[in-house]
């Protein structure tokens, strides 16, 4: 391998050693790029603008996860305006009667709307209603957040199911229908929670329940977080929470949660929260039948042959697309004279909230395109059509002919890469390698190169995506609870872990 394939490794290998120190990574991100650019093509210019072009090109291929999130978030900011947020999830609220109970009903309602909206523009709807009730009856915060990551960024994001943007990514490389690389990720993704939902259940929740004089004031300062002026407070804040530096608990949180604390309507003129009206009402069914009936489309559509089968990768654009379309008829309802006003300001905040909540995986994410092949070229400035440097593929390639050809041997080898893969804070990006990478250890292996695919997919989302390391959307989990991110990172480990072993060990024999 060349100087420049070594500086990558280094580059990785120091960008999990600085996690472990709870140091900044962008900028560690920052000058790998440059470093490797500079080696590989032996000019400072190039070096210096592939750290600029490496910004440019993740964030076109991140646009997409920006641009749903926002859009969603703008959606539910509208919902809320009406206080129909609050009328969608109050009726679960009785089903939360102890700390047992509320664990599995936060993880449910999680996952469920995690898997229809993706998990971070519902994170304000779960903080608003059903994070308080959870503590009030004895959950620890802690536990609630473990709950809200298992299931939201960690099942329902590596399967993405609904979406399909995930398996859209690793059908590029494998030349596998994306959606039998989806139906292998879901049942993969669900062995894994089920897992690590058990065994956090075990070691952080039944004997750990709060007292009731505990949770009174659990529930209080989870309140009191959310007061503030959230502009002011929410980009340093996060910023310091992705760095991983310090152990102040208040600089980790506050201003995220201040961010993601949903508020219903305006008070009354007595001080009491002003009842929802019949607008509210008509929006809080109205809104979730319409995703139900496209959801229902969608399954249809894929399992059975009564309505047409949506292409691959469709998922995304049809869910954002009525998303949209919902947010223009709330803005509408909520305010026949203002509704132009009102959408573009619900956009606004929602493109804010993702660049806020997600911005910070761009760096990251530039410096792991330098090692991947169908980006690195247009990092490095070289001429269209140029085939760039795979960095990344061609040391794996290195170790490849050792790994055993046998499936276990195989499926354990992808669930590594994928989590490699996953340390740039999002997981995705390096979907089309592994894709790849499983196409020809699958042909050589007799394993099944869905099956390969998918488990570096979920071995790339739930380490990414927001359960393992903390410069993901970890972050908001971590703020709208009220813990510190590192803590919660150290407790999600162990049973994240455990259920992707044991899911890709039952993924390797049977599917």
């Amino acid at each position: 391998m060349s100087p420049a394939h070594w500086i990558y490794l280094l580059g990785l290998a120091a960008l999990i050693a600085t996690v472990v120190a709870r140091k900044n990574v962008v900028g560690l991100a920052v000058c790998g790029t440059f470093v490797t650019a500079l080696v590989y093509s032996g000019s400072v210019t190039t070096g210096i603008a592939a750290v600029f072009n490496a910004g440019i090109v993740a964030a076109r291929e991140l646009l997409p996860i920006f641009l749903i999130i926002a859009i969603v978030t703008a959606m539910l900011g509208a919902m809320r305006g009406l206080g129909a947020d609050l009328m969608m999830v109050r009726p679960l609220q009785r089903f939360v009667r102890n700390g047992h109970l509320a664990y599995l009903v936060l993880a449910v309602v999680t996952y469920l709307l995690s898997m229809s909206f993706w998990p971070t523009p519902v994170l304000p709807l779960i903080a608003a209603i059903l994070l308080p009730a959870a503590v009030r009856v004895g959950l620890p915060p802690l536990a609630a957040a473990i709950a809200i990551a298992i299931t939201g960024q960690g099942m329902a994001l590596s399967s993405d199911y609904i979406m399909g943007v995930a398996s859209g990514l690793s059908a590029q490389g494998a030349h596998v229908p994306a959606g039998a690389i989806a139906d292998r990720a879901l049942i993969i993704s669900l062995i894994a929670g089920v897992v690590a939902l058990g065994v956090s259940y075990l070691r952080d929740v039944r004997t750990k329940l709060l007292d009731p004089v505990v949770a009174a004031a659990a529930t209080l300062d989870l309140a009191a977080a959310g007061d503030g002026d959230v502009r002011a407070e929410t980009h340093g804040e996060a910023r310091e929470a992705a760095s991983g530096g310090g152990n102040d608990r208040d600089g980790e949180t506050a201003g995220t949660t201040a961010t993601l604390t949903a508020t219903g309507p305006a008070d009354g003129p007595d001080g009491e929260p002003a009842r929802p009206g019949a607008r509210a009402r008509i929006v809080a069914v109205a809104v979730p039948l319409l995703f139900a009936v496209l959801l229902a489309v969608m399954l249809l559509g894929r399992f059975t042959s009564l309505v047409p089968d949506i292409d691959d990768g469709q998922g995304a654009p049809l869910v954002g697309g009525t998303a949209a379309l919902a947010l223009v008829a709330v803005a509408v309802v909520a305010d026949r004279r203002n509704w132009l006003q009102s959408c573009a300001d619900h956009f606004t905040d929602g493109i804010g909230f993702a660049f806020r909540t997600m911005g910070v995986v761009i760096p990251i994410a530039g410096f792991v395109y330098v090692g991947l092949s169908d980006y690195s070229g247009e990092i490095l400035g070289m001429p269209d059509g140029a085939k760039g440097p795979a960095l990344l593929l061609d040391a794996i390639a290195r170790v490849q002919d050792h790994i055993p050809h046998v499936p276990v041997f195989a499926s354990f080898a992808m669930l590594l890469v994928g989590m490699v893969i996953g340390l740039d804070g999002n997981g995705w990006p390096g979907l089309p390698f592994t894709g790849s990478l499983a196409g020809e250890l699958g042909h050589a292996a007799g394993a099944d190169p869905a099956t390969l695919a998918a488990i570096a997919q979920n071995g790339a989302s739930w380490t990414g995506g927001g359960t393992l390391v903390i410069w993901s959307s970890l972050i908001v989990v971590a703020g709208l609870t009220g813990v510190p991110v590192i803590d919660l990172a150290r407790r999600l480990f162990v049973p994240v872990v455990t259920g992707l072993v044991v899911a890709t060990a039952v993924a390797a024999v049977a599917l």
